[in-house]
């Protein structure tokens, strides 16, 4: 396990994960909080670490990306978090293809779909689970693959 990038911009990125996630469960009952932890400390520079942290805020908490943005948060970062915010209405295929390009998004979103593939995280997985890992090993597929040339 690599260990987290620690810079001024990781660690405010860290507390605002901290607070917006705060009380939210994940589907085995752990704080969510863990999960985000969990892909930050997956990224090996400091850009990939913040959108890691930061991946769901807008799509699962209160704060708008313009929020965001007067935190500090902004350039390649903030460019990868509104790709990797999933908006109501795009087809999951297409979302997964969007992010693809950016560097930063796809890493983050591999080691995103990776961990929520484990289920081992679940005590007792139900189908709708196996069909969500199916999907998302779908999506890994898609990201991994290498560009046709």
């Amino acid at each position: 396990m690599k260990a987290m990038i620690y810079t001024p911009l990781t660690k405010k990125a860290l507390k605002l994960c901290y607070e917006a996630h705060r009380g939210q469960t994940d589907k085995s009952g752990l704080p969510y909080v863990f999960h985000p932890f969990h892909l930050a400390e997956q990224m090996t520079d400091e850009e990939s670490a913040v959108a890691a942290l930061l991946h769901d805020v807008v799509e699962d908490t209160e704060y708008s990306f313009a929020d965001l943005e007067n935190m500090g948060f902004g350039g390649r970062v903030l460019e990868a978090l509104r790709l990797l915010t999933h908006e109501k209405g795009v087809p999951y295929p297409e979302y997964v293809k969007r992010l693809k390009s950016n560097p930063i998004a796809r890493s983050v979103k591999i080691a995103d779909l990776r961990h929520n593939s484990d289920l081992s995280r679940l005590e007792a997985p139900s189908e709708e689970d196996l069909r969500r890992r199916e999907k998302y090993q779908d999506a890994l597929k898609l990201l991994e693959e290498q560009p046709s040339s």
